[in-house]
């Protein structure tokens, strides 16, 4: 039964002049059994280009519009198809989709219900990677400041890859002819198809947890983008990024990149190249080492000769040949030195002599035995006090005369003061 059917079985429909007057609900729901009836609208192929992407974080759906230079066509791609996806779609990125075309009833328009995409010329796995690229760079994560140096003669190698493989083969191998004293540790691992990136993961903590090496070295022989693509794994990214042990990364061939290589401490061009720049060449190591030694031999033969030469002069100097001119010059200094040291107490002595007498002449001139010397006579109370002024004294008050042979004891019988005083 179709949409028409329906109409004239279920549905009132206005009289117009003896026409049928349909709802608005009632065309979209028939032109939408139209577009669903049309065996090419179930299974069409679009390219075009996406405009107003948006990613509906909490449903996971996708909803864009796909146009040209001529037109466009709403998009939408759910959740079960939208985790299929290799890349993030993006706006301006072209693109061909294939899906379903179909109406919705409410809006009165048609769109497209994206089942797969893929980018128009470039590689889903290829733009995977550069928006990855862009993305963990800007968060710093292949700052060169941020990078571990390898240690110059690492003893203990921690190898992630496949035990099968030949690039392991050639890793043992080189590593043992260039310093057969280094340990190598393998630590097997898937390296393409489903489960790689969590192994490779599990082998970077393996060897941060044990703290059994000194330098890790994971990859692989070359491959297809898709055999590598194990090691674009953003976890597998931060893994490394976050090692406490340096990681040298090696995947593939010479012209083979992947987010691995950009986040390790080191990217090797082969599995053989990181071999040999994790250990040093010993025969390069004991051409070093003897050319330490030689240097530290002339180096030494060279001090020698300086304290043999200083040697040989101290051996010829007077304080050893001739003792006595040497002990005769030291009498002669000491002699000079008392010398100068009587002098300077001669000097000195002089000085503090007339220094004295300077003084003494001070003092002699403010004592008064010296002026009473001279013909005059000094008045003492019965204290002992110099009597200075009438004041001092009243009558009857006893006092003394101080004169150059002897003293007088009299008491003042009256005391007249001076009337300008």
């Amino acid at each position: 039964m179709g949409v028409l059917d329906e109409i004239n079985e279920n549905a009132p429909v206005a009289e117009d002049k003896g026409r049928a007057v349909l709802t608005i609900a009632q065309l979209n729901a028939y032109v939408k059994q139209l577009i669903d009836g049309d065996g090419l609208l179930a299974n069409v192929f679009v390219k075009g280009e996406i405009s107003n992407f948006t990613n509906h974080y909490k449903t996971g759906h996708f909803y864009f519009t796909l146009k040209d230079p001529d037109s466009l066509i709403r998009a939408v791609m759910f959740k079960s198809a939208a985790a299929k996806l290799k890349f993030l779609p993006e706006n301006g990125m072209k693109v061909i989709v294939r899906g379903r075309v179909s109406a919705f009833v409410r809006d009165g328009q048609y769109q497209i219900y994206v089942e797969s995409m893929e980018p128009d010329g470039v590689g889903s796995l290829y733009i995977a990677f550069e928006q990855l690229k862009r993305k963990l760079e800007a968060e710093g994560l292949f700052s060169p400041a941020r990078k571990r140096q390898i240690p110059k003669i690492p003893t203990r190698i921690g190898i992630i890859t496949s035990p099968t493989g030949a690039a392991v083969r050639d890793m043992i191998n080189i590593t043992r002819r260039r310093f057969p004293y280094a340990k190598l540790t393998l630590f097997p691992s898937l390296v393409q198809g489903p489960g790689a990136a969590a192994q490779l993961i599990s082998g970077v903590n393996h060897f941060n947890a044990a703290k059994s090496v000194d330098v890790i070295i994971i990859g692989r022989g070359g491959g297809s983008i898709e055999d590598l693509w194990a090691f674009n794994d953003e976890t597998l990214a931060r893994t490394v990024a976050a090692s406490e042990i340096p990681v040298i990364s090696a995947v593939g061939h010479e012209t083979d990149f992947t987010i691995c290589d950009f986040a390790a401490d080191v990217r090797a061009p082969t599995p053989s190249a990181a071999a040999e720049l994790a250990v040093p060449d010993t025969a390069e190591l004991l051409r070093k080492i003897n050319n330490i030694v030689g240097h530290m031999e002339l180096s030494l033969t060279k001090n020698i000769g300086m304290q043999r030469t200083r040697l040989e002069q101290l051996a010829k100097s007077r304080a050893l040949t001739s003792p006595q001119n040497f002990i005769d010059d030291k009498r002669m200094a000491v002699l000079s030195l008392a010398g100068r040291m009587e002098q300077g107490i001669k000097l000195s002595l002089t000085n503090k002599r007339g220094r004295f007498a300077s003084l003494t002449a001070s003092l002699e001139a403010l004592n008064p035995m010296s002026v009473i010397s001279r013909g005059y006579s000094a008045v003492f109370d019965d204290s002992g006090r110099l009597v200075k002024s009438t004041k001092q004294i009243k009558k009857g008050d006893r006092f003394k005369f101080r004169t150059t042979d002897g003293s007088v004891i009299g008491e003042a019988v009256e005391v007249i003061t001076d009337k300008k005083v």
